[in-house]
């Protein structure tokens, strides 16, 4: 196994671990009516101590509720309390053995057909967006991120953040190109996305689904790795589609 394969293993390994911590965000109940926000947010930090040994996160732990959903990343709305009938999404980076995961998914409380219908579409966003990367062997973060807005238009809804993803990898990744455009899926970047970082290591890429609903004030929000799945970690990435 080479240093690339290994890599590869360990940052979906920290994604596996990542999908069995929601799971069981949701098995417990955690995002609930009355709880607020920060309190679910310290919730689920702690459930991943209890889980995996967990205590770091490379990046701020996110709760959103309601209108809350509309904000992107790097605002910090005020605590809110979850109500019966809201949306609510969670978005963290534990760190698992020096690996970077980067996992979000949305939860729908109540029965408002608006808000599962962007819950429902969040992952085939993200999934028609992972074909799109598959499919064209040189794209860049521009194009990708113009490619996941028209998917978001396409279903009625639009993207919340100024990029569409970014570089994930051994802690912290943000040291070797992060702080840059380059980092990003965003309108800034025109450099290809498959290439290797300033440290030599082939970059390894989140992709970040935020689609809002303007008019209805609420938003979701999805994001797992991009270019790597469990059967294509001897491979580096995933295979271009046919």
């Amino acid at each position: 196994m080479t240093n690339e394969d290994e890599r590869a293993r360990r940052l979906l390994e920290a994604q596996a671990k990542a999908v069995a911590l929601f799971e069981e965000i949701e098995v417990r109940g955690l995002v609930a009516p009355g709880a607020g926000e920060r309190a679910v947010s310290d919730g689920v930090r702690d459930l991943a101590n209890e889980m995996f040994g967990t205590t770091r996160h490379w990046h701020k732990r996110i709760i959103r509720s309601g209108p809350n959903t509309m904000f992107p990343y790097r605002e910090n709305p005020p605590d809110r309390t979850i109500g019966a009938d809201d949306i609510v999404f969670a978005d963290f980076g534990p760190i698992f053995e020096e690996y970077e995961a980067d996992f979000g998914r949305t939860f729908v409380l109540g029965d408002d057909p608006a808000k599962h219908r962007l819950r429902d579409d969040l992952p085939r966003v993200f999934a028609a967006g992972q074909r799109y990367f598959e499919a064209h062997p040189d794209v860049t973060g521009r194009v990708l991120y113009e490619e996941v807005a028209r998917l978001a238009a396409d279903a009625g809804w639009r993207l919340g953040g100024w990029h569409a993803g970014h570089l994930v990898g051994e802690f912290p990744h943000e040291e070797i190109d992060g702080a840059d455009t380059e980092g990003y899926a965003t309108p800034a970047n025109d450099t290809p996305l498959r290439r290797t970082d300033r440290a030599g290591r082939r970059c390894h890429w989140i992709l970040e689904v935020h689609l809002v609903d303007a008019a209805g004030g609420f938003g979701g929000f999805y994001e797992q790795l991009l270019d790597l799945r469990p059967s294509t970690a001897g491979q580096h990435a995933a295979t271009p589609a046919a």
